[in-house]
């Protein structure tokens, strides 16, 4: 019997963005593609300060120090879009 193991690393390797996406590669090889209007404060941004991102939580996540915006590969993964201001 022989039995593989799906290896799987969600840290992230890349963050880049399109005009509607917001696209990360995974160290796995996967991508994840999330739209970017549910962020806002990533879509009312300048293109500078979208790139302007830094790894967290051990590279499980993502964290724009000039926006106050932090998303975690699992969230990205479960397709959860920013929580709505009250």
């Amino acid at each position: 019997m022989n039995i593989s193991a799906r290896i799987t690393d969600e840290r992230v390797l890349d963050v880049r963005f399109d005009a509607a996406s917001l696209i990360v590669d995974l160290m796995d090889g996967r991508t994840i593609t999330v739209p970017l209007a549910w962020y806002p404060r990533l879509l009312h941004a300048t293109p500078e300060q979208r790139m302007a991102w830094e790894k967290a939580g051990a590279g499980y996540g993502i964290h724009w120090p000039d926006l106050d915006e932090d998303l975690s590969t699992e969230g990205l993964l479960r397709g959860a879009p920013a929580a709505r201001a009250n």
